[in-house]
């Protein structure tokens, strides 16, 4: 089993910034890729960003330019880097940890609160 621990969530003005960070812990194989998805009311989840072990990078068109996920391999961890913070950026984010070929499973944190509001 694999256990994610996000930390970083919080309430930011519009144009603010904030770190999340989430650390993997147990049975641990290499991953595809890690990276965050995040969820507000009445919508569904939608990706924000991933980075595989070779720090390829993917991520949403909106975020593109304020957003950058990195990630230390030696620590299993992986951080989203949030600037110039946005009201439509307000969501549960939630981290992920997908592993696993041909049938890859995914793993999720507990999700960390964004608030994003004056």
């Amino acid at each position: 089993q694999v256990q994610l621990m996000e930390s970083g969530g919080g309430l930011v003005q519009p144009g603010g910034s904030l770190r999340l960070s989430c650390a993997a812990s147990g049975t641990l194989f290499s991953p595809n890729f890690m990276g965050w998805y995040r969820q507000s009311p009445g919508k569904e989840r939608e990706l924000v960003a991933t980075i595989t072990t070779t720090y390829t990078t993917n991520y949403a068109d909106s975020v593109k330019g304020r957003f950058t996920v990195s990630s230390d391999n030696a620590k299993n961890t992986v951080y989203l880097q949030m600037n110039s913070l946005k009201p439509e950026d307000t969501a549960v984010y939630f981290c992920n940890y997908n592993v696993g070929r041909p049938f890859p499973r995914d793993y999720w944190g507990q999700g960390t609160q964004v608030t994003v509001s004056s």
